[in-house]
């Protein structure tokens, strides 16, 4: 709808944007190249922030730049994810059928890992997503997963990415044995004012818009509104956009944009 308008050619703050054309400032490239380590020396690492602060997009952007003549992506999000599901999902995205029995299934995984690793040189990566709702279970079989060869190299690169309150968990004296196994800690943090308007600007720039459209106290409304969460950032972005073409105002500044916020998300 407000693409005519301002004459873009594709649609800004959406999902599905490709990864290199995500916005990338500094703290993320460092992010995603600690994954990237990560996958190579199939260490055992925690991503964590706030919920909208770009886990998706970092975890997005480090899976289309691993090599697939290396690596096997996995991925699972599961909020009730429980041991014998965890080993059925990753056998089946390894393309097996896999073992009725928990611990059949297990045995399975170690073996097909290891002909993956000798026959093909294809080391797996999981990554483990929304895991600040994961049980105490799930948590301790990913213990007991990392520790089969007892103190040599992990059978798979590991990623356990949630929320906040995930690190929060972990601190606690019962999850002291998992804590002590992670190799690499992430935090994703909040964009400031700077990397809000860049973020702004380069969703700008993917949807072919060479101009400005929100003026400086724009962004501003927008910073001090969102916090700098990417996600909300999104959402106040299009309902400003909308209610540009609606109003047929070329250039967005404070005004439309406390209209904007007082009237759709106060």
């Amino acid at each position: 709808m407000f693409e005519a308008f301002y004459e873009m050619s594709a649609t800004p703050f959406a999902r599905g944007i490709p990864s290199n054309e995500l916005y990338m400032p500094p703290e993320l490239e460092e992010v995603e190249n600690r994954l990237k380590y990560v996958a190579q020396r199939q260490l055992f690492a925690v991503l964590t922030g706030d919920c909208g602060t770009g886990k998706t997009t970092i975890l997005r952007r480090f899976s289309d730049d691993l090599d697939i003549n290396r690596y096997k992506f996995l991925y699972i999000s599961d909020s009730k994810l429980t041991p014998r599901n965890f080993y059925r999902v990753l056998l089946e995205q390894m393309g097996f059928v896999p073992k009725y029995n928990r611990g059949d299934a297990k045995r399975q995984l170690h073996e097909e890992i290891e002909i993956m690793k000798a026959v093909h040189g294809i080391q797996p990566v999981c990554v483990c997503d929304e895991c600040h709702l994961m049980s105490r279970e799930m948590l301790e079989e990913i213990r007991f997963l990392l520790n089969t060869h007892l103190d040599s190299q992990s059978p798979m690169g590991l990623i356990l990415a949630g929320q906040t309150e995930l690190w929060k968990k972990l601190q606690l004296q019962a999850y002291a044995a998992i804590r002590q196994r992670i190799d690499v800690q992430s935090v994703l943090n909040h964009y400031d004012r700077s990397q809000t308007g860049a973020y702004i600007r380069k969703q700008l720039d993917y949807a072919g818009c060479d101009r400005d459209i929100f003026t400086d106290a724009a962004v501003d409304a927008i910073h001090q509104y969102t916090a700098g969460t990417a996600r909300v950032i999104d959402k106040v972005c299009t309902s400003l956009l909308l209610y540009g073409s609606q109003s047929r105002q070329r250039l967005l500044d404070d005004h439309a944009a406390r209209i904007v916020l007082e009237c759709e998300f106060s």
